[in-house]
């Protein structure tokens, strides 16, 4: 069986940022999971959860066509997505965030994709 997308504490951040947005507090939280396809250039970098549903995802994401963008995905729907070599979604394990979310889209703009 693949490993979770997001680990107990990884929710549990994600979900106190969801909080603060559906608050409307001003916020540019550091992104709390990475994750990837390792057959293919998609990636997501998720700093908040939706509280409401505790599905619905936030944060930079690039699929790997050169326009990486903030928007929203249900993490349910991540895990039906494979690469071209039918594997999984993966969560970085070693990925610890040094940009706010903010800084990691510029520079994303920027280069045409995430960078480490």
């Amino acid at each position: 069986m693949n490993a979770p997308l997001v680990t107990d504490a990884q929710r549990a951040a994600l979900l106190a940022n969801g909080r603060r947005v559906a608050a409307a507090e001003p916020h540019d939280p550091l992104p709390v999971v990475r994750l990837f396809t390792p057959d293919a250039h998609a990636i997501w970098l998720l700093a908040s959860l939706d509280p409401a549903d505790g599905d619905t995802a936030f944060g930079v994401m690039d699929v790997g066509i050169g326009m990486p963008e903030l928007g929203h995905i249900k993490l349910s729907d991540l895990t039906s997505i494979v690469g071209p070599n039918k594997q999984p979604v993966m969560r970085d394990l070693y990925f610890q965030a040094v940009h706010p979310l903010s800084e990691y889209l510029r520079l994303a703009q920027e280069n045409g994709s995430i960078v480490d």
